[in-house]
């Protein structure tokens, strides 16, 4: 008891985003930025699907499971990240790591899941069309982001539990938050069943959606069967935005856990700007190609611009996210 006592009080150094004192008010005020636009925008995207009953898809649906899930994650690692440069303090517990690391894995795994969902609400959306309403009927959409989430969590309890090693108080995790690979390299127990873990429960996480997303080219097939160039334009503008998330999102994620570096200075600088991609910048950007790449790119706007009369009426002591809401 005394020495899991110990091992609660033990406390971690995060290297950070920058060893640079005189990039640390940059970093903030930057990280903030983006963390505050994510946050709103996502936030708008759960709204607007919420209220606007055109909006009220299976697409769309998925589209705001995957808003919270970029909430969540990106509320996992950057706001801790955010207090320590503003506290100029990099140090986390163990038992806040090890729940750090289960919240990072979980959405983090979340996303991937949902994506691969998406991609098949894409493929039956275009291959079947008659058959959309009947495939993706609602029960069905909450049964699938239902087994995305236990899914998640599985795998996320995995690696966490496995995680439980024995550290050195004080070791310095070279990431801006306890990520995976970064809490491996500073056991000092051997990690090989971890790596190996890591290497096939992370491989299948990563790499089994993937090849499932790939397997849809029947899409591109039948939008090349589309005779007119309205309709492929419109056939590949409803899926281009999804690829373009699925490249970026995979890529990084794949970089990061399959294809690991054999240089240590060169793996700690890697695993910095793939960790920024996928917790940051992906969350950041995904409002704007989902939303504004889209035939109701206008939906939101004119949703708000529709309850701006109802709040001059309602009066200023009102707050207007209450009047939407009730409204």
């Amino acid at each position: 008891m005394a020495e899991g006592n110990q091992t609660n009080s033990f406390e971690f150094l995060l290297r950070g985003l920058s060893k640079q004192p005189e990039q640390q008010h940059v970093l903030f005020l930057l990280f903030l930025w983006m963390y505050v636009v994510i946050v709103a925008g996502n936030l708008l995207i759960v709204l607007a699907v919420g209220i606007a009953t055109r909006l009220r898809t299976p697409m769309y649906f998925f589209l705001a499971s995957l808003s919270c899930a970029d909430i969540f994650l990106t509320s996992a690692t950057v706001t801790k990240a955010l207090v320590n440069i503003h506290t100029q303090n990099r140090s986390i517990f163990y038992a806040g790591c090890l729940a750090q690391l289960y919240f990072f894995l979980t959405f983090g795994s979340m996303d991937i899941f949902l994506l691969a969902t998406m991609a098949y609400d894409r493929y039956v959306a275009i291959c079947h069309p008659l058959h959309y309403t009947l495939v993706l009927s609602h029960r069905r959409c909450i049964f699938l982001v239902t087994t995305c989430w236990i899914l998640s969590n599985l795998a996320a309890m995995t690696h966490t539990f496995l995680i439980l090693l024995s550290f050195s108080s004080k070791k310095i995790i070279s990431d801006f938050f306890c990520n995976l690979g970064p809490l491996l390299r500073v056991s000092c127990l051997n990690t090989h069943i971890n790596e190996l873990v890591v290497l096939y429960l992370g491989g299948a996480v990563i790499l089994i959606p993937f090849m499932l997303i790939l397997s849809h080219n029947h899409i591109v097939l039948a939008i090349l069967r589309v005779s007119s160039a309205q309709g492929k334009y419109k056939a590949f503008s409803t899926c281009g935005s999804h690829l373009a998330v699925i490249s970026l999102f995979f890529g990084t994620g794949i970089m990061a856990y399959l294809c690991p570096s054999t240089s240590p200075s060169n793996s700690v600088e890697k695993d910095t700007a793939t960790t920024v991609m996928y917790t940051v910048v992906m969350p950041l950007l995904n409002p704007f190609i989902y939303s504004l790449q889209n035939k109701d790119k206008g939906a939101l706007g004119r949703l708000l611009r529709g309850r701006a009369s109802s709040w001059v009426v309602a009066g200023e002591g009102v707050p207007c996210m209450v009047l939407l809401i009730v409204s």
